[in-house]
């Protein structure tokens, strides 16, 4: 008999407890650099399903996928100042090919805006040329080399980002806004992760950027993650790189950018929100299985029938994820430890009493609870009981995220909190000098200014001067 051992420590030892989830369900393993992970197949499976998800949903507004070049000249991450700035710290260079010393140093990609947005200049002629609407899925390296957590932060990781060209502000809004409404329905209704969005402050924009949206979750940590982000690059991309179209008008006019991704992040975000001491727990419609069949027998005579019906089961539940685990060399309780920890959502059970019966056992991941399926309604049953689980999942996470929301009117009252925690809802005076301030003395950031101004209940947290608007504060990944 093989020993499985399951985790050694409960949630809230949070650390310890998300690496032990991450190695024994079989996710990913730390890599030989620093920062770097192998994202083993299960976890692998679960990307795939986002990807196609948002894939899907992308190409039906009219984007379409293209890949461009992982390597970039320095002198095209300079041609934006603010973006170099904000980069330069993080990224890896390239100076040699084979022994001999480059003239000009290549960047291996943080991000494409500059290597894009070069191609761009040469492919955009007319306002028939646009818009533009482009996505890429890549991997991207930032040398992250400290505090670095498997899918959460690391120096490689895998995403999609989109970069889009339009004629007007206006239109750039819009499709930053409606990216960033995708994303949110992504996070809600497939992740099953309750979230906030707004936009970003000054402060905490994406270097180059005129406006940056945002989706964050907030962890049981306390801690809020950043889940995806939206940008409107204004012209601060087209004007350097000389990104033209001759307008309706006869114009020459530079055109408006966006940019926008989601990582595997996400996955390090399910893994957060809704494991538990079993393991993780996944939502229905991004779990790689949605149903494990497991027999259950003792004796070889006990095994045909019972396989028998194992089969018929299975394709009985064609339209479902489904996976039959009929490996001998372990037992049936082995085994139903093993997918709890993997988080399939429902397992089923079929032993030689249950063929007797017509019936089999259902049990839920979420709940524990066990229920005996007449095998006439096994269809009927799987798909009420995902739509339950994926439901009730959602639920769980808003609830959470509400009491981990607080409304603050006093900075001392904020600090107490901040170390306990969450999100916390206060007014800001809009001045950059408050919102550093709160930075060093707390480690908090505005993570969201509310894209509808909420009624302001105090003055600003720090200075007590005029509030201009209320904002959300956490510490955060």
């Amino acid at each position: 008999m093989v020993e499985q051992e399951g985790l050694t420590v409960k949630k809230d030892n949070f650390t310890e407890w998300y690496t032990q989830i991450v190695q024994k369900a079989e996710l990913a393993d730390y890599g030989p650099v620093q920062g770097s992970i192998a994202i083993r197949p299960y976890a692998y499976a679960v990307w795939e399903i986002i990807q196609k998800v948002f894939d899907e949903k992308i190409k039906k507004t009219g984007h379409m996928n293209a890949y461009f070049p992982l390597l970039i000249p320095e002198s095209f991450l300079k041609k934006e100042a603010e973006h170099f700035k904000g980069f330069d710290p993080e990224v890896f260079w390239v100076t040699h090919s084979g022994n001999n010393k480059l003239g000009e140093r290549l960047v291996v990609r943080p991000t494409s805006e500059t290597v894009i947005y070069n191609f761009y200049s040469k492919w955009i002629r007319s306002w028939r040329d646009l818009p533009l609407l482009l996505n890429q899925w890549c991997n991207v390296l930032r040398a992250e080399i400290k505090s670095t957590k498997p899918f959460i932060r690391g120096s490689e990781f895998l995403w999609q980002e989109g970069h889009t060209a339009h004629a007007t502000k206006e239109d750039a809004d819009k499709e930053m806004l409606s990216i960033l409404d995708e994303y949110v329905d992504l996070a809600e209704n497939f992740l099953a992760i309750a979230v906030l969005k707004g936009k970003k402050s000054e402060m905490e924009k994406f270097p180059g950027a005129l406006t940056t949206t945002t989706f964050e979750g907030m962890m049981p940590d306390g801690k809020a993650l950043q889940m995806g982000t939206s940008h409107n690059l204004g012209q601060n991309f087209s004007k350097p790189f000389e990104i033209k179209f001759l307008d309706k008008d006869k114009k020459e006019k530079f055109v408006w950018n966006t940019s926008w991704g989601i990582t595997t992040r996400l996955i390090g975000t399910v893994i957060m929100v809704h494991g538990d001491d079993k393991g993780l727990m996944l939502p229905p419609r991004i779990a790689p299985i949605q149903v494990v069949i497991v027999p259950v027998y003792y004796e070889d005579k006990e095994k045909k029938e019972v396989m028998k019906k194992v089969e018929t089961t299975k394709k009985e539940l064609k339209e479902f994820r489904t996976k039959v685990d009929d490996r001998t060399e372990y037992t049936p309780g082995w085994k139903f430890n093993e997918w709890e920890m993997k988080g399939v959502p429902l397992r089923i059970e079929i032993g030689p009493k249950d063929v007797k019966k017509n019936q089999v056992v259902l049990v839920r991941r979420d709940s524990k609870k066990k229920t005996f399926v007449k095998e006439k309604d096994v269809e009927k049953e799987v798909k009420s009981n995902l739509e339950s689980i994926q439901k009730g999942m959602f639920e769980k996470s808003k609830k959470e995220l509400e009491n981990m929301t607080h409304q603050v009117k006093d900075y001392s009252d904020f600090k107490e909190i901040i170390e306990k925690g969450g999100f916390i809802k206060t007014g800001w005076c809009g001045e950059q000098h408050c919102e550093e301030q709160i930075k060093l003395e707390t480690g908090a950031t505005i993570r969201i200014i509310p894209f509808k101004k909420e009624k302001i209940f105090s003055k600003c947290v720090y200075c007590n001067k005029e509030a201009k608007e209320i904002v959300y504060f956490a510490k955060a990944y």
